[in-house]
């Protein structure tokens, strides 16, 4: 099964069973969220409420992601939390400067592309322990809180510590993802966790995680290192060699969260930023380089023209991605070249209005590769954090830490074993990334911190809420409701090629049927489906009457809270 596809069918499983009424192109199912001095959104409305009460109680933007981030581990932890990875762009109001922070892990050590070769492996494992590399979610709190906390991290903690001892209720959309995880139900580690009577969270009930708060409790008091360095990098390494795994000590000891320079290009005059790779973040900036070209606006929303071109745009990117995207510790990527408007235009050539592209190869840009949460949070001085934490594809690796009440990631997955690709398997290498936040700024000022999720449809989700915005004049709320289309089947970093039929178009019910028409006339496949995959939360920033608007679109349970 090719990883897209994979990918496609986990979020499906996790989100087929919701009934969700999509609105057509402009509407929207819930009203913007306004409020004058803080806003907190992400897919669970007792994470927001968390991040909000930071607010309310002096912490900054930054002390309440991480707050609202925490929360999010225990209350949607198929999708993030402790074992997972953790990339956010931050704007600090005080300095009027943009950052970017990598707290994604690298591979083991011991995690050799020879290794795998003696096990008769010629692509990493989606699932088990050779899939893990070292968790850096919890670095990246602390590597975000030392530069710009201003609240202790007990009291950033202690709710979620409260709802792990005490209990929170389970809503619906969560509730299904617990529901389709019952294949994890044999696993010792995963029963002690999230079936402590037998029975799986069911929604509307009480669930309780006492080994999390547990964990919570433990990182307040020793800080990061009672991760790296104490109790639970010694958990993780016990069950790593219980289940055969490469984790040792110098693994964790060696993780740090790295600040990078966010990169951007310029749409219709707003500047869009994201993190370089290994992210897929500048797949958003190639596929915006690409439609800048045309008319949107005179094509509208539902136009075949429309979505022609945004599929087009996309399979042009996702050809880069295959090839050049990598960790650039390991290997020059060239970013700056990829993202340039000149090789936009080359690009532009490619496309035909009337046909839809088949085999799609990657450029020659000379040089001079799921399951996941987003948040967001906008404070009374006009900080921003654009986070996004994951544990790739639903509970990560199908293995639990049952000590401390979570799951750890697969993204070790997404490297290739080919020792010719940019994104080859290398101890210490970060893998190519799916999870992206993204940032827009006009004159110089932040205007919308906004994420979409759901692994290859994040770029693609970035371009649409993007699109409907800037071309098509929608709301915040509107622009994440908005009926859309993923596209799957590229290429991908871990070396498969992509579907010889150009890939299949997801598309949602909300699409007319005379676009659908006209794009099968054009050759593409088209797939439909209820909702596509992933979720997006996003908080403009009025400027003129300094006022905030929220959204936190109905593909998930979430809310944007604001006061």
């Amino acid at each position: 099964m090719r990883l897209a596809t994979f990918i496609f069918l986990v979020c499906v499983s996790f989100s087929h069973a919701q009934e969700r009424v999509v609105p057509k192109a402009g509407q929207a199912g819930r009203s913007v969220t306004y409020a004058p001095h803080g806003i907190v959104a992400t897919s669970h409305p007792l994470a927001a409420e968390i991040g909000l009460d930071i607010l309310k109680q002096g912490g900054n933007a930054m002390d309440a992601a991480i707050a609202c981030n925490a929360a999010m581990g225990l209350m949607e932890p198929m999708s993030n939390g402790l074992g997972g990875d953790l990339y956010a762009i931050v704007w600090e109001a005080k300095t009027q400067k943009l950052y970017g922070l990598n707290a994604s892990g690298r591979a083991p050590l011991k995690a050799t592309r020879e290794f795998f070769a003696s096990k008769g492996l010629k692509a990493i494992p989606e699932s088990g322990p050779l899939s893990w590399n070292v968790p850096g979610c919890v670095d990246g709190w602390f590597t975000l809180h030392g530069k710009f906390g201003s609240v202790p991290m007990a009291k950033i903690l202690q709710p979620s510590i409260d709802y792990a001892e005490k209990g929170y209720p389970v809503p619906e959309v969560i509730g299904r993802y617990y529901q389709a995880s019952r294949r994890y139900a044999r696993d010792e580690d995963f029963a002690k966790i999230y079936m402590p009577n037998g029975k799986l969270p069911a929604t509307g009930t009480l669930f309780k995680n006492p080994a999390l708060g547990r964990a919570f409790r433990l990182l307040a008091e020793k800080g990061r290192d009672g991760y790296y360095n104490g109790p639970i990098a010694e958990s993780l390494i016990a069950l790593s060699d219980r289940k055969g795994g490469l984790f040792q000590k110098a693994d964790f000891e060696k993780t740090r969260a790295s600040w990078v320079e966010p990169v951007s290009t310029n749409y219709r005059g707003y500047d869009v930023w994201e993190i370089p790779p290994p992210g897929q973040g500048i797949a958003t900036l190639q596929m915006l380089n690409t439609l800048e070209k045309y008319d949107l606006k005179k094509m509208g929303p539902n136009s075949a023209d429309y979505w022609h071109l945004l599929i087009e745009s996309k399979k042009l990117a996702f050809a880069d991605r295959a090839k050049y995207y990598t960790d650039p510790d390991f290997e020059k990527v060239p970013v700056k070249e990829l993202i340039s408007k000149e090789y936009a235009a080359s690009r532009n050539k490619l496309i035909s209005m009337d046909k839809a592209m088949t085999d799609v190869a990657a450029g020659d840009a000379k040089i001079g590769k799921a399951d996941t949460i987003f948040l967001t949070v906008v404070d009374k001085d006009r900080n921003c954090v654009s986070l996004i934490q994951s544990n790739y594809m639903g509970f990560g690796s199908g293995l639990f830490c049952s000590d401390f009440g979570f799951s750890i990631q697969n993204r070790g997955t997404l490297f290739s074993l080919d020792p010719n690709h940019a994104n080859k398997l290398e101890p210490g290498k970060r893998p190519f990334h799916t999870i992206i936040p993204a940032l827009v700024t006009k004159n110089n000022k932040p205007v919308f911190c906004f994420g979409v999720m759901g692994g290859d449809m994040q770029p693609q989700g970035h371009v649409e809420v993007l699109v409907n915005i800037i071309d098509f004049g929608m709301n915040v709320q509107a622009a994440g409701e908005s009926p859309r289309i993923e596209h799957v089947g590229s290429a991908t970093p871990t070396g498969k090629p992509g579907d010889a039929n150009g890939g299949t178009c997801q598309v949602e019910v909300g699409i007319p049927d005379e676009v659908v028409a006209e794009l099968t006339r054009r050759g593409h496949k088209i797939n439909r489906v209820k909702t596509n995959s992933g979720g997006y939360q996003g908080i403009w920033i009025d400027w003129e009457n300094d006022i905030l608007q929220g959204a936190s679109e109905s593909r998930k349970d979430g809310a944007a809270v604001g006061y």
